[in-house]
């Protein structure tokens, strides 16, 4: 009786701290970097590119709004059901002396349900800082998930490294 007590105390306890863990996202850009490199699903990289801080900070500054605010709408069909996903994806670009931010958030309008509170402007999937090195290298911190939207991360990093200013097709994330 004892251990069989013990035993349901300890997975109660179990249960209420991965519920703990689990009730909310990151509500600030700050909060998401953070986060990152203590999740099992999102990853920090850093590198360097050979590019003035300026051009990096300008391309993240045209291309993010020209190519990465969207709206797609997805359905998927089988035997057993038929979901329709509208999904926004919101960019954000802030830019000083020293820093300029990509920050990618994403808005579920309709087809999935919300479970934790969602900051203004979604929730965040992704961050990009660039900040100058010297005049001719820039470093970028990527904030990212592990697994999928590998065609944003490509993207970013061509804009990072001025190899490719193209848009990503946003309904293949």
């Amino acid at each position: 009786m004892y251990y069989t007590k013990i035993l349901s105390i300890f997975a109660v306890l179990t249960l209420l701290s991965g519920c703990a863990v689990m009730t909310g996202h990151p509500q600030t850009a700050e909060d998401f970097r953070q986060a990152v490199p203590g999740a099992m699903t999102a990853k920090f990289e850093s590198f360097e590119v050979n590019r003035p801080f300026a051009d990096v900070a300008a391309t993240f500054s045209n291309k993010a709004p020209e190519c990465l605010d969207a709206t797609i709408r997805t359905t998927s069909k089988t035997n057993m059901s038929y979901q329709v996903i509208v999904t926004n994806y919101n960019p954000t670009v802030l830019v000083s002396d020293n820093r300029a931010e990509l920050h990618m958030q994403m808005h579920h309008e309709a087809g999935v349900l919300n479970v934790t509170k969602e900051p203004p402007g979604g929730y965040y999937m992704l961050i990009a800082d660039a900040l100058p090195v010297d005049s001719q290298t820039t470093r970028i911190d990527l904030y990212r998930p592990t697994y999928g939207f590998s065609l944003l991360t490509k993207t970013i990093k061509a804009w990072a490294d001025g190899s490719n200013t193209g848009c990503p097709d946003m309904a293949k994330l």
